[in-house]
């Protein structure tokens, strides 16, 4: 069984990654495609009052289910479009230890910081200052296979890009770089001082 492929959108909240998700579902053409949506996974929980230490612990291990979904989607064969946010780095160690590298076009979804406050006003539902806080994070890793602006360019606009890079994504892809860097790298290489950074 061929597994499928994996486009991962990674930016802050409000930056535009299920605008961008949804457009990718009305055009790509080639497959079946599925939006998994880590805000959607949160949503599953049940609304009973948590304490921090048991929220925390709950958030952790929906995010590490919300992983493994994604890996067993693609494993049977499924084409995924994820919608994610990389602001704890340990999520990203988790991703790149059980996704298969090779399948993963990563994409960075970037905004200014000034739309960003300007749309998590006009949603109203989200905490003011939520994607100030995670703008240095998400992206702190600094590799990808492409990047988006959605300051400068419009949803559809992201997704036709995307379309039109997929069939003819380089290797190694970014996610294989990673995986190289922060978790097959032996002592004494480049990858040793980051891992212990991410972890």
């Amino acid at each position: 069984m061929t597994p499928g492929r994996i486009i991962f959108l990674n930016g802050t909240s409000s930056s535009g990654k299920s605008s961008i998700a949804r457009e990718l579902l009305d055009i790509l053409d080639d497959g079946v495609f599925f939006h998994m949506a880590v805000d959607g996974f949160n949503a599953m929980r049940s609304k009973r009052e948590l304490g921090a230490e048991e929220l925390d612990a709950a958030l952790r291990r929906t995010r590490m289910g919300f992983h493994r979904s994604i890996a067993a989607m693609a494993e049977v064969g499924n084409d995924v479009v994820v919608d994610h946010v990389l602001s704890e780095p340990w999520r990203l160690l988790d991703c790149l230890t059980v996704l298969r590298p090779e399948d993963v076009l990563f994409v960075k979804v970037h905004c200014p910081l000034d739309e960003l406050a300007r749309r998590e006003l006009a949603r109203g539902d989200r905490p003011p200052g939520l994607a100030a806080h995670q703008y240095d994070r998400v992206h702190s890793h600094g590799d990808y296979d492409l990047e988006c602006d959605t300051g400068t360019a419009s949803p559809r606009e992201c997704a036709e890009r995307i379309k039109e890079f997929l069939p003819r994504r380089p290797g190694p892809t970014a996610f294989t770089r990673l995986h190289r860097r922060f978790l097959t790298a032996g002592p004494g290489h480049v990858g040793e001082a980051p891992r212990a950074t991410l972890t």
